[in-house]
């Protein structure tokens, strides 16, 4: 059996072990490496992972956009561990808001394992911060007047990775999300995006698509972003696992389903927007 039927079948370690076979049979395969690289990304092996985006890059100038956009989004994994164990604070697009602070706060809280106190300030934080109304333009087309990572952890703001730096951004500063359908392997991990900010400005980077930890399950569904699983930790207080869920008033949306998203935001303090580096995704021209 070869790498791809093993991969078909679902069977993560078995695709693993036959890919670095094919691998050490023929070492200047960069289609195999680009593959081997997503699939340790897909399995958290992230060390792993960026010494295989190395080799790519000194084996094909064509795929350095690709690696250096997705080397720096293993970075950003790093430190998306540290924010979520209560040890750091994340990039936070606009200026500095009471309850965003709050949210953070009630983070580092949960992660100490004091979940009552996280979730009172939690509570604080959903009731100042501004709630955000738009469409869903593309699936099908759904009008609301809120929206929401469906995680209370993050709730008012969406994770995104723009120009090497790990972000939370309010909804309430982005008036238009555009995602890329699924391609890839590395989709399962992040998902191509291009940003309008409310001030107008655009960049493009990454969203990535499972809840943290995630990388850790035993099961390939949550691995593959493919479920998405709520594990409770105290009374009413429950964390995801696997894929991303965004929660309106009308419904609840697996990121890698959702195409295009628009906001009724408004400029409000002129913030200027992370500079885009390129305006499109690399490419590498292997799809696994």
């Amino acid at each position: 059996m070869d790498a791809q039927k093993s991969l078909s079948g679902g069977d993560f370690q078995e695709t693993l072990f036959q890919l670095q076979a094919e691998i050490r049979r023929d070492p200047s395969n960069v289609k195999n490496r680009v593959f081997l690289f997503q699939l340790l990304a897909v399995l958290g092996q992230w060390d792993r992972a960026l010494t295989q985006l190395s080799v790519i890059g000194e084996m094909d100038d064509s795929a350095l956009a690709m690696v250096q956009m997705y080397r720096e989004a293993i970075l950003c994994e790093g430190m998306r561990v540290e924010v979520f164990a209560g040890k750091r604070s994340p990039v936070v697009f606009g200026k500095p808001e009471q309850w965003l602070a709050l949210l953070l706060e009630a983070l580092r809280l949960s992660a100490e394992g004091e979940y009552a106190q996280s979730q009172d300030i939690r509570d604080q934080a959903f009731d100042m911060a501004p709630l955000t109304s738009g469409v869903i333009v593309d699936p099908d087309e759904q009008k609301f007047n809120w929206i929401a990572d469906a995680d209370p952890r993050m709730g008012p703001v969406l994770e995104a990775i723009i120009n090497g730096l790990y972000y939370w951004v309010p909804f309430h500063r982005i008036r238009t999300i555009k995602i890329e359908a699924p391609q890839d392997m590395r989709d399962m991990v992040w998902m191509p995006a291009y940003f309008t900010w409310a001030n107008g400005g655009e960049t493009v980077g990454l969203i990535p698509v499972r809840y943290p930890g995630s990388e850790t399950s035993d099961d390939q569904q949550i691995l593959s972003a493919h479920k998405t699983i709520w594990q409770e930790f105290d009374n009413g207080l429950y964390q995801g696992m696997g894929q991303r869920m965004l929660a309106t008033d009308v419904g609840e949306y697996s990121l890698m389903d959702l195409r295009r998203i628009d906001l009724d935001t408004q400029d409000e303090d002129a913030q200027t927007a992370p500079p885009a580096e390129t305006d499109s995704i690399p490419q590498d021209g292997v799809n696994n």
